[in-house]
């Protein structure tokens, strides 16, 4: 069975973003970037099954500038096979990556796509179920543990995924589009021969007109701004005092 896993290349969690002084985007400026956490999931569960015996091979995909081929090296030591790296130097939107992930998806013919269901820059949470609508493939979103069963097309995918009132198991049958939750493993570290290894490992380059895909936005980025600054806290002496400040100052009561 062959997995495909898609990756995005994002400032690193632990940076504080900062805004350009003159609110048009964040600012890059040697900035540390690195793999977005939820794909660090879906490509530990993509490894885990080809570790179990599941799988027989993990390709890595992403979409971005060349500097992303760092996060797909990444993806590679961590266990992927090979990379497919759809170049371009454009903000590409959730629909246009859906849309480049569905060709790249047509040419490999993978049994099982792996994606996290957000990338913490934009928070979208829609590139997985774009992607399944585009393939027309059944979808489990939000996973927090996937069991394989049967083999190759034939085979089924039980998905228990977290919902709001608790756990939801969905069956699918493959292929199939899986998007990663926080709880579905903790991704590892990359050792150091398995990081000189990935540097020989295949890395196929492609561009969104290989793929027939138009990646220009459609939406027009106006202003970026930093969160407001939280005020601190006050002590009160008394419940009485405390109704009167949340019914006269706060104005909750």
């Amino acid at each position: 069975m062959k997995i495909l896993v898609a990756v995005k290349r994002v400032i690193d969690y632990n940076v504080k973003i900062r805004v350009k002084a003159d609110h048009s985007d964040v600012d890059l400026t040697n900035v540390k970037m690195a793999m977005n956490p939820f794909c660090e999931i879906a490509v530990e569960e993509a490894v885990r099954l080809k570790e179990r015996g599941v799988a027989t091979e993990v390709v890595a995909v992403t979409i971005g500038p060349k500097a992303a081929q760092e996060q797909l090296r990444t993806a590679l030591a961590l266990g992927a096979d090979r990379a497919v790296h759809v170049e371009t130097e454009e903000r590409v939107e959730s629909l246009a990556a859906a849309k480049l992930l569905a060709k790249v998806v047509e040419e490999e013919q993978p049994q099982l796509v792996i994606l996290g269901k957000q990338a913490i820059d934009t928070d979208n949470n829609q590139t997985g179920q774009m992607l399944a609508a585009l393939a027309g493939l059944p979808q489990g979103t939000f996973a927090s543990e996937v069991v394989v069963s049967g083999d190759g097309g034939d085979g089924k995918l039980q998905v228990t995924r977290e919902i709001d009132g608790g756990l939801q198991t969905v069956e699918l049958t493959l292929p199939a589009i899986v998007t990663t939750d926080l709880r579905l493993n903790e991704p590892r570290y990359a050792k150091l021969p398995d990081i000189m290894k990935a540097k020989k490992k295949p890395l196929d380059v492609k561009s969104p007109a290989d793929l027939g895909v138009e990646v220009a936005s459609s939406l027009t980025l106006l202003k970026v701004e930093s969160p407001a600054e939280r005020k601190g806290g006050i002590k009160v002496g008394s419940v009485d005092e405390l109704v009167d400040k949340l019914k006269n100052e706060a104005k909750v009561l």
